[in-house]
């Protein structure tokens, strides 16, 4: 089990004393790219506050793309990796941990398609070797490998902070890939590597202990940093869409990527349901994801199939889904599996209902075991329906649902990670609810 206690950040970082400060120090966060995810939009979340604590902030990217490529803060370093050969690549990997040959065989040297980021291990390493880094947080498997391999290559003493987002083996269990079964082992020896390894939620911290075998003592639950002035700036921004009119029938709305882990389909039916007995009307939020067209085609016939074609709009990615959250009637997660849940904060922070799916792992810990929100079972559109109908005819207050979000603030997920860098010792803790 995890250490059962909350590592209680603002006490030691309350007013940001000089010692808590950057006073020069350089942080690098890693990212694959600046695609409109939960982990990319937490990193740069995190370097605006890191900013503000007067660390000097470089934002490593794969490949300087994606929809959240406009939100860079200001007085970040940007910092585009090339890519290598793969050959190199796969070189430098088995460089950097010669004594892991048997973990790296099958999902790296013999993989026919290894991990896309791969090639970009080479070019880390320059940039470890040139930058020298004080720290480097790093989220999301691959790049958590690169992390580890590169700073053994490159032979500074860097501090790695690993971030684990989501639910391995879920991840893995879902994969077309035959050489994502074999990461378990490879993540395992690489992650020890490091200085401190969080996960989003406990539900992800116990899953990444059981799944790879990491002692779960060694792994910390830092909440994504979600919750910041921002936020609410954003969430009172004017939202022009017919639907949201004052008078119009009630909006329900689901934001994410169209992929088989959102489960929209479920969303839809569920919606179609509740549509057959009053006026009502769903939005969806996300852009769609690559290798996924005929699952995209399908759910997007789904609505006509159901009789309901009038009354949903998949919208699409848009950059300020806060404005229809904070408009929306009820926000509805209908995932098969998180990490954490981000946008179940952003809904609650907008002080608007929430309903979701009883998923491993976050949204449990989000609601505090549906105390601010009902939890349905995975793939069951009448239970979600009906969840749905009590939301709208009951919903909870709204201050109650902010007051819930403020768990998930962008200062203490950084308080944490700067304790993890530069101030706690190995042997780290668990996050409890605070309800």
């Amino acid at each position: 089990m995890h250490l059962k206690h909350m590592m209680e950040a603002a006490p030691i970082l309350a007013g940001h004393s000089p010692a808590d400060r950057g006073v020069g120090r350089r942080i690098a966060l890693l990212v694959p790219s600046l695609a409109g995810g939960g982990a990319e939009a937490s990193m740069l979340r995190t370097a605006k506050a890191l900013l503000g604590r007067d660390f000097r902030v470089d934002l490593v990217l794969c490949e300087r793309k994606g929809p959240l490529v406009d939100n860079v803060p200001s007085g970040a370093r940007v910092i585009e990796l090339e890519p290598a050969a793969m050959l190199v690549a796969r070189a430098r990997a088995l460089a950097a941990d010669p004594g892991g040959f048997r973990e790296l065989l099958r999902p790296m040297l013999l993989a026919w398609k290894p991990p896309r980021r791969l090639p970009y291990l080479p070019k880390l390493i320059r940039y470890l070797q040139g930058a020298r880094p004080d720290a480097l947080l790093s989220m999301l498997p691959t790049p958590n490998l690169l992390a580890v391999w590169a700073r053994r290559v490159a032979g500074v003493e860097t501090r790695i902070v690993l971030s684990e987002q989501n639910t391995l083996s879920m991840a893995i269990s879902g994969s077309r890939k035959w050489s994502k079964r074999y990461l378990p082992p490879l993540l395992r020896r690489a992650y020890l590597m490091a200085d401190g390894i969080t996960a989003a939620s406990n539900g992800v911290a116990d899953d990444l202990a059981a799944t790879t075998g990491i002692p779960p003592t060694r792994i910390t639950t830092v909440y994504n940093p979600v919750v910041d002035p921002d936020l609410i700036a954003k969430a009172r921004a004017p939202l022009d869409h017919p639907w949201f009119a004052p008078g119009a029938a009630p909006v329900i709305l689901g934001v994410g990527r169209l992929h088989p882990q959102k489960d929209f389909a479920t969303l839809i039916r569920a919606f179609a349901r509740l549509r057959a007995e009053r006026p009502a009307r769903l939005v969806i939020l996300g852009g769609e994801s690559s290798g996924d067209s005929a699952y995209i085609a399908d759910l997007k016939a789904l609505p006509a199939r159901l009789g309901v074609a009038k009354d949903v709009d998949l919208a699409g990615f848009v950059q300020n889904p806060l404005g229809y959250m904070s408009r929306a009637a009820t926000f509805v997660l209908s995932s098969v599996y998180e990490g954490l849940g981000v946008v179940l904060v952003e809904a609650l922070a907008c002080g608007t209902p929430v309903i979701s799916t009883d998923c491993p792992s976050g949204p449990r810990e989000i609601l505090d075991d549906g105390r601010f929100g009902p939890l349905v079972p995975v793939g069951d559109d009448a239970s979600m329906a009906a969840a749905i109908r009590a939301t709208l005819d009951d919903p909870l207050p709204s201050e109650l649902l902010k007051s819930r979000a403020q768990m998930f603030t962008v200062e203490r997920a950084v308080d944490l990670y700067l304790k993890l860098m530069f101030g706690l010792p190995r042997g780290v803790a668990r996050a409890e609810s605070a309800g």
